[in-house]
């Protein structure tokens, strides 16, 4: 499980080295193989390939002509890219997610249970500030048992 958020930025050349807290943990459980992603255009999905493998599977256990499955597959394919960390620990963000995501400037390296998501740092802040936590949000994580 990856945890907390690790500012950073990405290079000229829109390489995105892996903060040493992620990468030790990558380079003890997954290969160099990532497969980088997106649902929205407005935040990068990092996933070393051996977790995207395992989505992959339950999504091949969809029935094929279901839309949601299809939107899925469309999207994650449109911003989608496989890509292999350097001997540096860098990953080469897909310039089209680059661009929709404004992955420019401060960048916020966030873990995720089984990936990394990458913000822009200051539209993450916004995101945070303009969506606080409500009491709603603790009853929903109630009744969801956490």
């Amino acid at each position: 499980m990856f945890r907390g958020n690790y500012p950073t930025r990405a290079d000229e050349k829109g390489r995105l080295k892996i903060p040493a807290d992620f990468k030790r943990q990558i380079d003890e459980r997954y290969s160099s193989n990532f497969y980088i992603t997106s649902l929205d255009g407005k935040s990068a999905w990092l996933y070393p390939m051996e977790e995207w493998e395992r989505f992959e599977q339950k999504v091949a256990a969809l029935p094929t002509f279901h839309p949601t499955r299809k939107k899925l597959l469309d999207r994650t394919n449109y911003y989608g890219q496989a890509v292999e960390m350097d001997a540096q620990g860098r990953l080469l963000l897909p310039a089209l997610l680059r661009d929709s995501a404004n992955l420019k400037g401060e960048l916020a390296v966030i873990g995720q249970p089984d990936h990394l998501v990458v913000r822009n740092m200051d539209e993450y802040r916004n995101e945070i500030a303009q969506n606080p936590w409500t009491e709603a949000d603790d009853q929903t994580l109630s009744e969801l048992g956490i």
